[in-house]
């Protein structure tokens, strides 16, 4: 069988491909993964929606101008078919800010050639954050217990 690049082929080489994203080192670096995006990707999460790789791109130079170190840890993952589903924790350091980390879940699906067309990540990103500073995590649940749970 003959492998084509930038395609993903399987759970343990989308793992090594997101996690080498997040370092602890330095920065996040995007550019050896932004090939396995199709130039139509879809993606969404808690703060923004985004169509083709002209506005994704940017969106990730952003992220890592903004953030002094992230980290990534797979919890679970999932491959089957076109569809990848992870759960994740993410470590955030910013450069003014105390540590945050994210508890969420990303659902990923491959056009025909092995390749991400869309990526919707799912987490409570206030919630998370609010944890981390002391005096309004406690409130911050409360709150939201009080109006939704």
């Amino acid at each position: 069988m003959i492998l084509m690049s930038n395609r993903i082929n399987s759970k343990e080489q989308f793992v090594k491909l997101w996690t080498e994203i997040y370092n602890t080192e330095g920065k996040p670096d995007w550019s050896h993964i932004l090939p396995y995006y199709d130039d139509n990707i879809y993606f969404r999460d808690s703060i923004q929606e985004i169509r083709g790789m002209k506005e994704f791109k940017p969106m990730t130079e952003r992220l890592t101008e903004r953030s002094k170190d992230l980290q990534m840890k797979i919890i679970n993952i999932l491959f089957e078919g076109n569809i990848i589903f992870f759960e994740w924790e993410m470590t955030l350091s910013f450069k003014k800010y105390p540590n945050s980390t994210l508890f969420g879940a990303s659902r990923i699906i491959l056009n025909e050639e092995g390749k991400i067309i869309e990526q919707r990540d799912y987490y409570d990103l206030w919630g998370d954050i609010f944890d981390n500073i002391p005096g309004l995590g406690k409130g911050y649940r409360k709150f939201m217990k009080s109006r939704f749970g």
